[in-house]
């Protein structure tokens, strides 16, 4: 893929959209690329959790208790976007459908873009407040059902 193609599949993604494309930039030339053959382990449920992987092309299928996929990625979907910004343990364990490349996104890499463009880093943290907002709205729902 060219620079610009990693741009563009990296404006698609949720969250990393919000950064301008002189960030964008920045992220798609300093990211690493890795392909994975169908069947092959992105990482296992429990791993240390460092970095995002955005899918380039490809299918990951996200795997919570060792059998078929709870949910599946696709070109432009991030994956594992808790851990662009705390070191965390995979809830999950991903692996490659079909053949597949991603790029990954590591804390440092964030970190240095989201400084640089605080912006983005304003978007980013607008949207995930609304997410642990609705998440806590749901939890004290299903509290009072059960307490």
């Amino acid at each position: 893929m060219s620079l610009d193609d990693d741009i563009a599949l990296l404006s698609r993604a949720p969250l990393i959209g919000l950064i301008d494309r002189d960030g964008l930039r920045l992220l798609a030339f300093a990211a690493d690329k890795r392909r994975l053959r169908q069947g092959e382990a992105l990482f296992r449920k429990g791993d240390r959790a460092d970095c995002g992987f955005v899918v380039a092309e490809g299918e990951i299928g996200l795997d919570v208790e060792g059998g078929k996929p709870v949910t599946v990625a696709r070109a432009g979907d991030l994956i594992g976007a808790a851990a662009l910004f705390a070191e965390i343990r995979r809830p999950a364990s991903a692996t490659a459908r079909e053949p597949s490349s991603v790029v990954r996104l590591t804390q440092p890499l964030m970190r240095r873009v989201l400084e640089e463009y605080p912006q983005a880093a304003a978007g980013m943290h607008a949207i995930l407040a609304a997410e642990l907002e609705s998440l806590t709205r749901d939890l004290m729902r299903v509290g009072a059902r059960f307490g």
